[in-house]
């Protein structure tokens, strides 16, 4: 075990699988106490249970992040169990990708309320017991879709550059009480969500080689490889990072034309 994150006690939401799932495992192995949340209870708690975290370091709930009441229970369950949060980590989100004319009102709406109102329902919930301890730190798990657009995945990076906007909208409102607000963009990961994108084409090799070939070196992220740059993102080792995103796309987004 590191101690990079010691007396780290974070909040960290869509933590049952994928990105939220290597946060957690790493933040855990860095020292942090954590408390884990995700809408689906039942993955979440064999998640915790092969975890084998070490004892008081570890708390959980089921909640859904659209719902603020739930949230400020969870949030209250979470002081409980590691004590007042002083870090929190937005992962939960959704993709939601349409033609703009072929989004319905029900898409916009879930979009929007698990990619940015779960994210604010969080930050609202957490920001009192930071403000009220002296500071702390933020991390939005936004996309390269908050700053660059793929036909045909509306209304997705709408919501993603929203939450970029209010990633920086906090970090300025909150600098002066020493609290730092970030965001970190990944890029392709290979999830479960990811292997499930693949495996709907007829050939998922195919079509898991041509993701690859899109990047310069011919490769995509482990979510493992994001959690380790979230990890340095709420430590206290980039102490004068506020209201930026770090992008860890392995140089796709700067290629103006993938192969």
């Amino acid at each position: 075990m590191g101690e990079r994150l010691s007396g780290k006690r974070i909040f960290l939401t869509g933590a049952a699988q994928g990105i939220g799932e290597a946060i957690a495992r790493e933040c855990l192995r860095e020292g942090a106490h954590v408390f884990l949340i995700d809408r689906d209870g039942d993955l979440l708690a064999r998640t915790v249970e092969s975890m084998k975290a070490v004892e008081n370091a570890l708390g959980f709930a089921a909640a859904d992040i659209t719902d603020a009441e739930a949230i400020d229970a969870a949030m209250a369950a979470a002081h409980a169990a590691i004590g007042p949060i002083n870090a929190l980590i937005n992962n939960a989100g959704v993709n939601v990708f349409h033609t703009p004319l072929e989004t319905s009102d029900a898409e916009w709406n879930r979009c929007f309320d698990i990619n940015l109102k779960g994210a604010w329902n969080c930050c609202k919930a957490a920001l009192p017991a930071m403000i009220a301890g002296g500071g702390g730190s933020i991390l939005n798990i936004a996309s390269t879709h908050a700053f660059t657009i793929i036909p045909h995945t509306f209304p997705y990076p709408l919501a993603k550059h929203a939450l970029l906007g209010m990633t920086k909208a906090l970090a300025l409102e909150y600098a002066a009480v020493g609290i730092r607000v970030n965001a970190l963009a990944p890029g392709y990961v290979e999830t479960q969500k990811a292997v499930d994108y693949w495996n709907s084409f007829p050939d998922p090799a195919v079509a898991r080689a041509k993701t690859l070939a899109m990047h310069p070196g011919k490769s995509i992220a482990t979510p493992t490889e994001i959690a380790k740059a979230a990890v340095f993102m709420i430590s206290d080792e980039c102490p004068f990072m506020n209201a930026a995103c770090l992008v860890v796309d392995g140089g796709l987004s700067m290629l103006q034309h993938p192969e």
